[in-house]
């Protein structure tokens, strides 16, 4: 990828983390009792908190292009480093939901609420993973889930040992949009290089 086309996707995703952060930041605690002042320093508040996981979700979108490559160079074959990714999917998401149940349940609060965000994780997983698909090849539909699902779940683990509330949709929903528009613009952006190399046969697996 070219200085230019990293700049843009660094700034396209930094934009994309912040104005999410202060929308669910207002919606889920708007000040309205505060002065300008303190209704300014908390949006100031959100547009750091914004950026910063903005950044979280950078860092391990190209952790994961590495590990990827590094995937494929030690299992020598797309469907065995598949198989890898598909059981620490499974695996990821399980613990997603035993570790917060184990850790957070109350007596008498339903297991239900503890299960919901696991499988909507997974749901929209697929739902990007096939939107990948159609724009690129069947090769890409199990890196985007992975990416999606197991990196989105990891860059969220400092906000979950809270367990509160605002904390975790204000990390998880810039963390998903930013990890959403990554994966979705990544062949876009190598577009260009790959045209220009005609020896170039085979798909790219994101």
């Amino acid at each position: 990828m070219k200085i230019k086309s990293w700049l843009f996707l660094f700034i396209t995703t930094l934009l994309i983390g912040i104005v999410s952060a202060i929308t669910v930041g207002l919606i889920l605690k708007f000040p309205e009792n505060s002065s300008l002042f303190e209704l300014l320093l908390y949006i100031f508040g959100l547009i750091g908190f914004g950026a910063l996981f903005s950044v979280f979700s950078q860092m391990g979108f190209f952790a994961y292009l590495t590990v990827h490559r590094f995937g494929l160079g030690i299992f020598k074959s797309h469907r065995l480093w598949n198989g890898v990714q598909l059981v620490l999917i499974a695996v990821v998401l399980f613990d997603l939901f035993f570790l917060r149940y184990s850790s957070f349940h109350k007596e008498g609060e339903s297991i239900i609420n503890y299960i919901v965000i696991p499988l909507a994780i997974l749901a929209y997983g697929l739902l990007i993973a096939y939107l990948k698909v159609k724009q690129t090849s069947n090769v890409a539909f199990i890196p985007t889930l992975f990416f999606i699902t197991v990196v989105t779940i990891l860059e969220w683990v400092p906000v979950l040992k809270e367990n509160n509330t605002l904390s975790l949709w204000m990390g998880f929903v810039p963390l998903m949009l930013c990890n959403t528009y990554q994966i979705l613009m990544l062949h876009r952006l190598l577009q260009p290089d790959q045209k220009k190399n005609a020896k170039q046969t085979k798909p790219t697996a994101l």
